[in-house]
C-alpha cells in the first residue's frame, strides 16, 4: 500500500496546484485582453472562409508583388490561416497594382483593372477609420500626408480645413497607404480588415 501524504505534503501538493491553476488563468486572461492584430488580405481577395479554402499555399502573389507588401501567416495564427497572405499596413500598404491576384492560380485573389474603377468594383480589402484625437490636423496643425497617399483622393479620402481627413466608406478599398504615411505615433488613421468588419456586421444583425 503506498503511503498516505501527510498534512504538510498534501498542502505543498495543493499548493502547488493551485499556483499552477492561477498561472494558467493569467496566461489565459493575458491571451484574451491581447489586442487584436490588424492585418488585410490581398486586394481582390475573396471573403474570409471562401479565401482560405482557395488559396493553396503555394506563395505565388507574395514573389509577384512589385512592392514587397505581402507577408505570410504563420502557425501561430491557426491551422486554417497558417501559410495565408495577409498585409500589415502600417510598415507597408498595398499600391494596388493587381500583380499578386493575376498571379494567383485558384481564383483565391480575383483580377481587377489598376484604375479607380476596378478598385472600387473588384477590392474591399477593409475601410479606413479616423481617430480625431489622434490626427494632427483636427488639433489645427495641417499635415494631410493620408490624403496625398490616398490612390482614390478626392473620391474614397476628402480633406476639410486644416486638411483634416474623412473616408467615404462607399469608395474607400482599405488599401492602407493612408495608415502608411500617417505621421503620428501611434497612427491617426487605421485600416479595419473586411474580415473584421463582416463579423460586426454579423453581432449587429
Amino acid at each position: 500500500m503506498s503511503e498516505a501524504l501527510s498534512p504538510t505534503r498534501r498542502g505543498a501538493l495543493g499548493a502547488a496546484v493551485a499556483g499552477a491553476l492561477g498561472l494558467g488563468g493569467w496566461w489565459a486572461g493575458r491571451a484574451k485582453r491581447r489586442p487584436r492584430e490588424m492585418t488585410l488580405r490581398p486586394p481582390g481577395a475573396l471573403p474570409e472562409g471562401a479565401f482560405e479554402d482557395a488559396c493553396t499555399r503555394c506563395f505565388e502573389c507574395g514573389s509577384a508583388c512589385p512592392n514587397n507588401c505581402i507577408s505570410f501567416h504563420g502557425l501561430r495564427a491557426g491551422l486554417s490561416k497558417a501559410f495565408t497572405p495577409f498585409i500589415k499596413a502600417r510598415e507597408r500598404g498595398c499600391t494596388l497594382c493587381g500583380e499578386c491576384a493575376t498571379a494567383c492560380p485558384t481564383g483565391a485573389l480575383k483580377p481587377f483593372t489598376p484604375d479607380r474603377e476596378g478598385w472600387v468594383a473588384g477590392v474591399a480589402m477593409g475601410k479606413a477609420r479616423v481617430d480625431q484625437s489622434q490626427c494632427y490636423s483636427y488639433a489645427g496643425r495641417t499635415c494631410g500626408a493620408c490624403y496625398r497617399a490616398c490612390p482614390l483622393a478626392g473620391q474614397a479620402l476628402l480633406i476639410g480645413v486644416y486638411e483634416t481627413p474623412r473616408i467615404d466608406p462607399r469608395f474607400c478599398v482599405g488599401c492602407g497607404l493612408c495608415e502608411q504615411s500617417c505621421l503620428h505615433v501611434p497612427q491617426a488613421i487605421r485600416v479595419v480588415p473586411a474580415e473584421v468588419l463582416a463579423e460586426r456586421s454579423e453581432r449587429e444583425a
